[in-house]
């Protein structure tokens, strides 16, 4: 766990350096149950990969099991409060000498997939890559400034999934590509919301989460160098 500075107040996150000693970096953004090992996990695996990766800690230690309880914590989250975490976490990582690309990626989960795409505008010049797995924006006060998004969008979207199926999945690409981004967003087959997620066997899918991590691999080092 590392300190980082967020407006002036001190944020926290859950920091792995790339193995290999130097590489991009990535800003892995929670789903609504926290950080929670499943996504220190993730953090874990990019830094295996190659690249220094950083997951803020939006709910400020609290983590929890119940869907329920996951449910208030997003709708309760403080978004702009939120959104600074975000922007401390790309600046620490930029100010990181093992960081070697000139801007970062940012891949996020369920809420964190909306919220990395929250970030990407919110962050233009800092962010060079942005990876939404099955994102959504439930909160009607964060609709991203889409016209400031200013990098490459590939997402990973599933086709069974209850809270943003492949029809709002193919609106926002539609949407996006209209206003000349750099959008593609993959719909999974035949997998549920939160196919990535290997710590909840009820919907991971090993075949497709395979796919969606090799594929973001690819287009973050493609993408950052």
């Amino acid at each position: 766990m590392v300190e980082f500075a967020v407006n002036g107040t001190p944020g926290q996150g859950y920091f792995a350096p790339a193995a290999s000693g130097s590489g991009p970096g990535v800003v892995v953004v929670q789903e609504w149950w926290g950080l929670v090992p499943h996504i220190k996990d993730v953090v874990d695996r990019f830094a295996a990969a190659g690249f220094s990766a950083l997951a803020p800690d939006l709910f400020g230690g609290t983590t929890t099991t119940e869907p329920d309880e996951a449910g208030k914590l997003m709708m309760t989250l403080n978004l702009e409060r939120a959104g600074k975490d975000l922007s401390g976490a790309v600046d620490f990582l930029l100010a990181r000498e093992s960081v070697t690309s000139e801007r970062v990626g940012v891949v996020g989960f369920c809420m964190g997939g909306g919220l990395a795409l929250l970030a990407a505008t919110q962050n233009p010049g800092k962010v060079g890559a942005c990876a939404p797995f099955y994102g959504v924006i439930p909160w009607e006060a964060a609709e991203p400034d889409w016209s400031a998004l200013d990098c490459p969008v590939r997402g990973h979207f599933a086709e069974l999934d209850g809270f943003f199926g492949p029809e709002l999945t193919r609106d926002l690409e539609s949407r996006l590509q209209a206003l000349g981004k750099d959008v593609v967003l993959e719909v999974h087959p035949g997998v549920d919301h939160a196919f990535f997620n290997d710590a909840r066997p009820e919907v991971y899918s090993p075949a497709q989460a395979q796919q969606a991590w090799d594929a973001t691999l690819a287009f973050l080092g493609d993408t950052l160098g």
